[in-house]
Parts: C-alpha cells; sequence; structure tokens
C-alpha cells in the first residue's frame, strides 16, 4: 500500500513547537494571536504618533531658534552700523570677497542680507550684512548654543517616545487579554462540542454586550439546538427499535415455523439480519441514553479474549505478552472484541491478528484501512465509507466505541504503515475506578505501534507457538459496519 510523504511546512512546525510548551504560556508564544496583532497595531501607531510630534516640535524649534538668531545678528550689525557712523570704526568692515558665497550674492542684489551658516556643524554661525557708504559691514553671532538645545530636545524626544512606547505596548497587550481570554473560552467550548461534550456551553452570553458576547450567545445557541436536535434523532431511533421489537418476535417465530427448504433458510437469515440490526439499535440508544453502566472484577485478558472469539465463531491469530489481568466489565469487553474482530473479518482483509497486551488489546487486519473521515472523526452510524471496505450499517464501531467509554477505556483506530486496520483498547490500569457512562469519540492513533509479540493462543486457554484461532462459522457479534 503505497504511503503519502509527510512534509512538515512552517505552520506545522510553529505548532508543533507550541505543543512543547507548557500550556499556560502558549497563548504567550503564540506570535499569531490577536493580543500580538493589537499590540503590533499600538506600537506602530504609537510610533507613527512619536514620529509627527517629534517632526513637528523639531520644526517649531528650529524655526523659532533660527528667528532669534537671526534678530540676534540684526541687532548686532545695527549697534555695529551706529558705531560705525558715530567713531569710524572699521571693524565691522568687511571686504565682500571674505563673506560666504550666498550672503555675498544676497549683499550685492539687494545691499543687505542674512545667512545661516552651518558649513561647520560644531559651530554655526548667524550672519548678518548691510552696504554702508560703499562699504559692507557685516556681524555673526554663535548659533551653536541653541543647536546644543535643539539637540538636547530631540534626544529628549526620542527617551519619550521609547518610554511611552515600553508602557503604552505592554499595556495593550493586558488590555487585548480580556477579549482574547473570551475568544478562548467560546474557541475552547466549540471543541469541547465538536468533540461530542452538547452540555458544554459558554456561559458568556446575555442581552447586549460586545461581538464577542454575540459569538458567544450563537455558539451556546447552536449547542442548544444541536443538542436537541440530537436526542429527538436518538429518541427516534431507540422508539423504532422498540416498536419493530414485537413485529420482529413474531416474523422470527413465523420464519422458524417455515418448511424446510432454500427459501426459507434464505428468509431465516434475513430475518437474523433484522433483528441482530434492531438489537444495535437498542444498543445504541441504551449508550446514547447514558444507561448502561459497568461492573468491573479483575479478568484474565487472554482467556476472556480467546473465550470471545470462541462465542462468536471468529477466527484470530492470537497473541499474548505475559499473562495480563485487568478490572474491567467482562461482558462489555467481550462484545468490544467481537465487534472489532467481526469487521477485520467483513471489511478487511485476512488474516486478523489479535494482540494482548497488559492494559492493551489490539486488532488488526491486513485489508484496505480505515478511510480518512473515520480517522478524523471517528465512527459514525449508518455510514460505512468506500465500497471496497464492503457493506453494512456502520454500527459496530459505534457500539464498540460506546461501550469501551462506559468501561473507562480509550478505543483508537488508525492504519498500519504496511497496510491494513488497526484498532487499539486501551483498558484503564487496575483501581482506576468507572468511567463515566455514553459514547465518546474515537482517538485516531499513529498507526506504528503494534506491541511486542507474544506466544501464540489456540482453542480455550491452550498455548502454542503462534498458532491461530479458528471459529465455528462466520457470524460477527453485531460488528456492523466499516466507516
Amino acid at each position: 500500500m503505497p504511503r503519502t510523504p509527510h512534509v512538515r511546512t512552517p505552520h506545522v512546525r510553529a505548532a508543533h513547537h507550541l505543543r512543547t510548551v507548557p500550556h499556560a504560556l502558549r497563548p504567550l508564544l503564540n506570535w499569531r494571536s490577536l493580543r500580538w496583532k493589537i499590540a503590533a497595531l499600538v506600537a506602530v501607531a504609537s510610533c507613527a504618533v512619536a514620529l509627527a510630534i517629534g517632526l513637528l516640535v523639531h520644526h517649531s524649534t528650529l524655526e523659532r531658534s533660527l528667528h532669534e538668531d537671526r534678530e540676534r545678528a540684526l541687532t548686532a550689525l545695527t549697534a555695529a552700523v551706529a558705531d560705525h557712523r558715530r567713531t569710524g570704526t572699521q571693524a565691522s568692515v568687511t571686504p565682500l570677497a571674505e563673506l560666504p558665497d550666498a550672503l555675498a550674492r544676497q549683499v550685492t542684489a539687494t545691499g543687505r542680507g542674512t545667512l545661516y551658516d552651518d558649513s561647520d556643524p560644531t559651530v554655526p554661525w548667524e550672519w548678518a550684512a548691510t552696504r554702508v557708504d560703499g562699504q559692507v559691514l557685516a556681524v555673526r553671532v554663535d548659533a551653536g548654543t541653541d543647536l546644543r538645545s535643539r539637540q538636547a530636545l530631540d534626544r529628549h524626544m526620542r527617551l519619550a517616545s521609547l518610554a511611552a512606547l515600553a508602557v503604552v505596548v505592554p499595556l495593550a497587550a493586558l488590555a487585548a487579554e480580556l477579549p482574547n481570554r473570551r475568544l478562548r473560552r467560546v474557541a475552547g467550548t466549540a471543541r469541547r462540542i465538536a468533540a461530542g461534550d452538547l452540555e458544554a456551553r459558554t456561559r458568556a452570553g446575555g442581552p447586549g454586550g460586545d461581538e464577542i458576547t454575540e459569538i458567544a450567545a450563537t455558539v451556546d445557541s447552536m449547542a442548544d439546538s444541536l443538542r436537541d436536535r440530537l436526542r429527538s434523532e436518538q429518541r427516534f431511533t431507540a422508539d423504532v427499535a422498540h416498536e419493530l421489537r414485537t413485529p420482529l418476535m413474531g416474523l422470527v417465530t413465523a420464519a422458524e415455523l417455515l418448511p424446510e427448504s432454500e427459501p426459507t433458510e434464505l428468509v431465516r437469515d434475513r430475518v437474523r439480519v433484522l433483528r441482530a440490526l434492531v438489537e444495535d439499535l437498542l444498543e445504541i440508544s441504551r449508550l446514547d441514553a447514558g444507561a448502561e453502566h459497568s461492573e468491573p472484577r479483575p479478568v484474565a485478558l487472554a482467556e476472556a479474549v480467546a473465550e470471545s472469539l470462541d462465542r462468536a465463531g471468529l477466527t484470530a491469530r492470537l497473541s499474548v505478552t505475559g499473562a495480563p489481568v485487568a478490572e474491567t466489565d467482562p461482558r462489555r469487553l467481550d462484545r468490544i472484541v467481537a465487534n472489532l474482530v467481526g469487521n477485520a473479518h467483513r471489511h478487511g482483509g485476512a488474516p486478523v491478528d489479535v494482540t494482548v497486551g497488559a492494559t492493551r488489546i489490539e486488532v488488526r487486519d491486513h485489508g484496505p484501512g480505515f478511510p480518512a473521515q473515520l480517522l478524523a472523526r471517528g465512527p459514525q452510524r449508518f455510514f460505512t465509507g468506500a465500497s471496497e471496505r464492503g457493506g453494512g450499517h456502520g454500527l459496530g464501531l459505534t457500539i464498540a466505541l460506546g461501550q469501551a467509554q462506559v468501561i473507562g477505556a480509550t478505543l483508537t483506530f488508525a492504519n498500519a504503515p504496511d497496510g491494513g486496520a488497526r484498532a487499539v483498547l486501551h483498558l484503564p490500569p487496575a483501581g482506576a475506578g468507572r468511567a463515566a457512562d455514553g459514547p465518546g469519540r474515537a482517538q485516531p492513533g499513529p498507526g506504528q505501534d503494534h506491541g511486542a509479540p507474544g506466544d501464540g493462543r489456540t482453542g480455550r486457554g491452550a498455548r502454542t507457538g503462534g498458532g491461530a484461532r479458528t471459529g465455528r462459522g462466520a457470524r460477527t457479534g453485531g460488528g456492523g459496519g466499516r466507516h
């Protein structure tokens, strides 16, 4: 049977990494969570606001500083012109060629001008010049003090922005935690409902409220509707099965009174099939109603499985490791084993192997294996899967799963790597107590752990080296269809 190569995508790798982290820390380390998206959005918005404010403050401060430096330079120039006219001093007389080029062009064109000269970034100057009596008077004032003040202000703005981010982003993450926690609660409730817990509710709905409250109320309403519909279907199934019992018993009696012939045997065979179907429906209805209760006691698993195969008339290669004993309900264990082995015979391929370990019983066939839908969702009544696995009603595995839940066991389904279907019953350890009543869902297994092979067992309690058990017919013990 060809195997599809398994490729682990980056998303799968990330999910696997999260599974290795303690459960309480997973929301904190999930960078795709709503919490971190909101925090990132707040951080980006805060950075944008801080940048805009910083640019506005820097531009405003620069304009004010340049204006003040220009006024100081013009004041100094006015004083120099007055001193030149009063005393004739030449201290401020500057040849035009010694002025900065931009200032010289202004003086040549208009007779006066000002210039902020930052050709030396460490010591900027503010120039002012004018033409007086054919001479150029020029002064310059130191603008370094204002430059250093602006640089200090820019540093303070950056530090304040970083401090604001350090406060705002964690606060945003904490603020996002409340809706995030509510959403996780709704998601957890939805997962419980999908797993079969139809009594799970978010209890977060109510009149008014925000969008999360509306979602929670919708999930609760959906669960109520789903539970009511399922209970209605279960009641209908139970009522139909119960009402069919009386006419069915009459049909069985009438079939037994028919004269022996080939058509009579055909009728009796169909009546037996119909009777088994009605009994299966009644059993499922009892499981759905929670009317089944376990009566555990110490059970030698090897002998119990061997006797179950004998009673059902089934053929299987039985391997036992050690002398396993479990505390379980032998009648329900018999039903589970008979259904699993019968299902393997009906829908799988020979040979059928049954491996018994300390607290596990594995049934494996060599047929086409379970379909993907069964592995993902578990057995479903009246769904038999692909046509290559034959017909059936899909009740056998459903009953086996329900009985496993009653005795507190776990029933997993998987496909073996080299082909064939595997059903593994994991029994609770001795003294684990009784499990909650009612059927549950299957858990898909990895399909790789086959258990240690032991010695074979044939007949009632007799051990042989790898022998097979042979039955008395083809009866499947209510096996039902494989999905």
